[in-house]
């Protein structure tokens, strides 16, 4: 079972969780409901890159990162972040 970095940032009403190594997103109303979506969207992705070969499969670059982290949000004053190791 491989382990992925994950970054969790709350959003509005909702929590959004990205995956470090490829870029995948998931979304969910709780941080544990972000991380679950997040698995699914993993494995799903696994699945097409083993049987397809025109697959691209890169970490997020700094400049990704940097524009998820800080998305503007005038609804919220404070941005909550959280950075943990999920096994997918």
């Amino acid at each position: 079972m491989d382990f992925y970095t994950v970054v969790l940032r709350q959003s509005s009403s909702y929590w959004v969780a990205l995956c470090l190594e490829n870029g995948i997103v998931g979304q969910g109303d709780t941080q544990e409901d972000a991380i679950n979506k997040l698995k699914a969207a993993i494995e799903s992705f696994e699945i097409v890159y083993e049987s397809e070969t025109n697959i691209y499969k890169s970490p997020i670059s700094i400049e990704q990162l940097h524009e998820f982290l800080f998305v503007e949000d005038k609804e919220q004053d404070a941005q909550i972040y959280e950075l943990r190791k999920v096994y997918a």
